[in-house]
């Protein structure tokens, strides 16, 4: 049998990072065992739906990696068909027409609630002769749910959930204007599309129980079910913005790596061994569902940021530079481009995100003079400008402007003065880069060539 899941967001907002985990924990299982990853556009309601939610959904998806199959499904084009099987079900007698006014519902649920008990449907047109409906009532049609006994859900996460009859009334399939609810659609398109596997967050694990007497009714064999955990803040509570539930396209402004997401978001909720850093061909080799805990997982900025610093060290300097160049204006030069790639392997040391890696290489295309930040202009004391003015001279004689003429040439002046070597490079590094950090100084002296680099040290010496 081939295993085939599906992801099927509603179009409503972003692409939340609860669901891209979702979509990733679907898309890895897919990988390990060699089946089918869907994508299904939940968006039946169209008053919160909107073609640039489904576009950032796609984005997000694309960005992250994750790769469906075939076309994406929309749901609201199938309405037609989830109409067809309700009608199968009131020819079958597992369904009928419920002809309650919205009074009467509201009445029923405002009696329930006074007397203590769940506001539920309580069946009232179940059995009853349609000859008694209502002139002008248009009905619903309500699936005709088992009185007794229990649905069992053997969850591949939380283990067998039982769930009372009592405790599920008659839901309803179709509205009174002929549209399908959200239970109805999921059903009927997780057949058709052939899901054998459904994994999700577990908020929707009192759904299974009632698309499970749905898929049992039609006497359709049902999917397996793997409810994961929520993802909290880091202090335990409902994740908010505060604690990174942003969508994925602005963890992409932010500076971060598709493959530190997915190596971090695996993280959540579902381990392997002790292992924190993997490649994504690591997680599609070790993914399955036994390896999900039941545990709200929580989400931790500053545990995101330092993994995606290690990717960033691991990542090709080429398509580090590629990646930057959109955040210099104006663009870079060739010759600037050609800097950038060159400095590459120093700079992406010193960066947590692609933002910061663009900041910190920003140097490379400053106008003379430099701005220099509060820890440069610390460095560049009357003292340190003055002997920079001492240095001058000397690194003119420089003929090779190569690392090892240059770094020669200052370690004699350093010993000539009786000073150290990084009591003279600080003031040196302050006054190329206009920051107190950088990659190492006789690099980017190189990396800046002769004029530029001895310019900017004349613009601060004295």
């Amino acid at each position: 049998m081939t295993i085939v899941t599906r992801f099927a967001p509603s179009p409503t907002g972003y692409l939340h990072i609860g669901g891209a985990r979702t979509a990733l924990f679907n898309w890895l299982y897919t990988k390990h065992v060699g089946g089918r990853f869907l994508l299904r556009i939940e968006d039946t309601d169209q008053e919160r739906s909107s073609k640039g939610a489904v576009e950032a959904i796609y984005d997000g998806l694309k960005w992250l990696g994750l790769d469906w199959e075939g076309d994406a499904v929309l749901q609201s084009q199938r309405a037609p068909r989830h109409r067809e099987v309700a009608e199968q079900l009131l020819a079958s007698g597992n369904a009928y027409h419920c002809y309650c006014t919205p009074d009467e519902l509201t009445a029923m649920r405002e009696l329930a609630m006074k007397e203590g008990r769940p506001p539920r449907y309580d069946g009232r047109w179940r059995d009853r002769d349609p000859k008694e409906a209502p002139p002008g009532v248009k009905p619903a049609v309500r699936l005709k749910a088992p009185r007794t006994g229990e649905t069992i859900i053997d969850d591949q996460v939380q283990g067998e959930v039982r769930i009372a009859a009592d405790q599920l009334d008659d839901m309803v399939l179709l509205r009174s204007d002929g549209t399908p609810t959200y239970m109805m659609a999921v059903v009927v398109d997780d057949h058709d599309m052939g899901i054998t596997h459904v994994i999700r967050g577990v908020d929707h694990l009192t759904n299974a129980a009632r698309q499970v007497q749905l898929f049992r009714a039609m006497n359709w064999a049902v999917p397996v079910y793997a409810h994961i955990p929520l993802i909290h803040g880091p202090d335990g509570a409902k994740l908010s913005k505060r604690h990174g539930a942003l969508g994925v396209q602005e963890y992409a402004k932010m500076g971060y790596l598709p493959e530190a997401m997915r190596n971090y978001l695996a993280r959540l909720g579902w381990s392997h061994g002790d292992a924190e850093i993997f490649s994504t061909e690591q997680a599609i080799e070790w993914f399955d569902l036994p390896g999900i805990g039941r545990s709200a997982a929580r989400f931790d900025f500053d545990k995101l940021r330092n993994l995606n610093g290690v990717y960033l060290q691991q990542a090709d300097d080429d398509r580090l530079a590629n990646l930057i160049a959109p955040n210099f204006d104006p663009a870079l030069t060739p010759d600037q481009a050609a800097r950038l790639k060159t400095l590459m392997p120093e700079l992406k040391k010193r960066a947590k995100d692609l933002n910061e890696l663009a900041d910190n290489a920003r140097f490379l295309t400053a106008a003379r003079p430099l701005s220099l930040d509060p820890k440069a202009e610390a460095l560049l004391g009357a003292e340190a400008r003055a002997m920079l003015g001492r240095l001058l001279p000397i690194l003119t004689t420089v003929g090779d402007w190569k690392v090892a003429g240059i770094e020669a040439a200052v370690r004699a002046f350093g010993e000539a003065e009786g000073r150290k070597l990084g009591d003279v490079a600080q003031p040196i590094r302050a006054a190329l880069t206009g920051k107190a950090t950088s990659p190492g100084v006789f690099d980017v002296m190189a990396v800046l060539g002769r004029d530029d680099a001895l310019g900017r040290i004349t613009d601060v010496a004295r």
